[in-house]
């Protein structure tokens, strides 16, 4: 399956009665969630490292297909040099390697703290990981990594180690909504979108707007290129965010239907085959 769409959580409460049926348990959550979208961000695992118990419970819960991307611990990445958390991440690795075929890539990112000069230790670091051959994928947040030769040179690394670059696109978070009139507090970093490709598989987080008619430009943008990349045998994995996370399920339908209205060949959504309600959430 070479697209997959989902979103950044799967055990939020608020989408019960929507995106879950109604009365679902927390228990259920992420069964139900992986019989309607396809992966999710695991950031539960940014907070802290679930125990093997917990990994195999996960598993026994998820459909077929399914992938979960876990992101690495906060621990490990956000104090400084990542070389000393080396042996760590390499055991964090081991712990998730107990989901079997539904991991996906894992998710490093890196604190805007962490600049270009650190560059040597992510080489270093991303080395280590590299003789796991478990696949990853970087998330840059210092302005300077989008400015050159730094960009250049964070390209070269991931690319030749075979690392996906994570592709941030919050400009819709950002934007102004003349229908959604309460301000967003928006705490994803407002970068450059450069999609750029590093490795044979893409990680793209779209942080997108309540009001469905600001994203829509924004998704179409990135329709052409989910297009484009297909074709190219590549794996994308598509993870739709919001400021206010009721909307987040809805906004990632929305995107699913424009794929499918453009004739991009993407599998069907799980979700569609078990509701076939509108993708508009409500907005109020």
């Amino acid at each position: 399956m070479n697209f997959l769409l989902g979103c950044a959580v799967w055990a939020y409460k608020g989408w019960i009665g929507e995106f879950y049926p109604p009365k679902s348990q927390g228990g259920q959550l992420l069964h139900l969630y992986s019989q309607r979208l396809r992966t999710v961000e695991g950031n539960t695992t940014f907070y802290a490292i679930p125990s093997s118990e917990t990994i195999a419970q996960w598993k026994s819960q998820m459909s077929p297909g399914f992938q979960l991307c876990p992101k690495l611990p906060r621990s490990l990445t956000h104090n400084g040099f990542l070389k000393p958390s080396i042996s760590e991440a390499l055991a964090f690795l081991e712990t998730m390697r107990g989901l079997g075929e539904h991991l996906g890539p894992v998710f490093l990112q890196l604190p805007p703290s962490y600049e270009p000069a650190f560059l040597e230790d992510l080489a270093a670091f991303l080395e280590a990981w590299q003789k796991t051959e478990a696949a990853i994928a970087t998330e840059v947040r210092h302005p300077d990594w989008f400015e050159q030769p730094h960009a250049s040179h964070l390209n070269e690394l991931l690319t030749q180690l075979g690392v996906g670059r994570v592709l941030l696109d919050s400009r819709p978070a950002y934007s102004h909504s003349t229908h959604y009139k309460t301000p967003l507090e928006v705490r994803k970093p407002k970068l450059p979108v450069q999609p750029v490709v590093t490795a044979e598989f893409s990680f793209v987080r779209f942080i997108s707007h309540p009001d469905q008619e600001v994203n829509q430009p924004f998704l179409e943008e990135w329709v052409n290129w989910v297009n484009q990349e297909l074709k190219l045998g590549r794996q994308i994995y598509f993870f739709v965010h919001c400021p206010i996370e009721n909307y987040s399920p809805g906004n990632a339908r929305q995107f699913q239907q424009l794929l499918q209205d453009h004739g991009v060949p993407v599998p069907p959504l799980p979700w569609n085959e078990i509701d076939h309600s509108p993708i508009q959430l409500s907005l109020f």
